[in-house]
């Protein structure tokens, strides 16, 4: 059974290096605190905890990196206030099918999303494509609902907020109107093309300066699919890993130097690939 021991400046923050090292999630393993440790007056004199983290026996255990690969893969989250009641299989953990322009699930969430926009009195056209990168949703939608038009920023809101929740809105419709497996994901004048650049410009603009320092940095909290594209963009860096912390609407990437390193009072598990 491998273990590994830890120190840092609290009990927590070395649990969570540990785990990032044994790449496993507190269910796995064994925890031993060996040194509480304790603050020093003005950052002066303190001592810091010390920890043993063992894994289970083997076979027990899952590696945490497969299990981050597939909730960055498959994890879909209701906008803020959306009532969480049969949601969309890749919330629900279940595995997402892939199907064709033309099947019957891509026809019936464009028919319900067209009815939508009316109902909105917006006038706009959709088109059906097929994904082409992870903002599209590729490897995991089966269509691209592009919603075109003018003066259309209304449906797009506040970082993107109202454009979550409409697609949200047509895969829970698809869930339970065919208890379907299949997902789609809806698009405005192409924004999730150009936060994906932004999010792709922000993420090796990030993991220099974790280089260059030498310490992680947490950024704000984002949506399972914008945090897959951060993973995803530094998927190849020699120089640093990722990992999510925090729940909900407050989960949020840590970028970390390769090797451990530095002092992130965040914690976080790590996301190598």
């Amino acid at each position: 059974m491998e273990s590994v021991e830890v120190s840092a400046k609290n009990v927590d923050e070395a649990i969570d290096i540990a785990l990032g090292d044994l790449e496993l999630k507190r269910s796995q393993v064994s925890i031993e605190v060996l040194t509480p440790g304790k603050p020093g007056l003005f950052g002066l004199g303190g001592e810091q905890a010390l920890v043993r983290v063992t894994a289970l026996e083997e076979g027990t255990a899952r590696p945490m990196q497969e299990e981050q690969a597939e909730e960055e893969a498959h994890g879909e989250e209701p906008p803020r206030g959306e009532e969480r009641r049969e949601p969309p299989p890749a919330e629900r953990g279940d595995p997402i099918e892939v199907k064709d322009l033309d099947s019957e699930e891509v026809e019936t969430a464009t028919e319900f999303l067209r009815a939508l926009i009316e109902g909105m009195e917006i006038d706009a056209e959709i088109t059906v494509r097929e994904p082409e990168t992870a903002a599209d949703g590729e490897g995991r939608a089966s269509a691209v609902l592009d919603i075109e038009g003018d003066d259309l920023g209304l449906l797009i809101g506040r970082r993107g907020s109202t454009l979550a929740a409409l697609q949200y809105m047509v895969n829970v419709m698809l869930t339970r109107k065919m208890n379907s497996r299949v997902i789609v994901t809806v698009d405005v004048e192409h924004y999730h093309r150009r936060r994906e650049e932004t999010l792709q410009t922000l993420a090796q603009r990030m993991a220099d300066r974790v280089s260059n320092s030498g310490r992680p940095m947490t950024l704000e909290p984002m949506p399972a699919s914008e945090r897959r594209i951060i993973h995803l963009a530094l998927t190849e860096d020699q120089d640093v890993v990722t990992g999510s912390i925090g729940e909900g609407d407050e989960r949020k990437i840590v970028i970390r130097p390769r090797g451990g390193g530095g002092d992130d009072s965040d914690g976080g598990d790590r996301y190598n690939r």
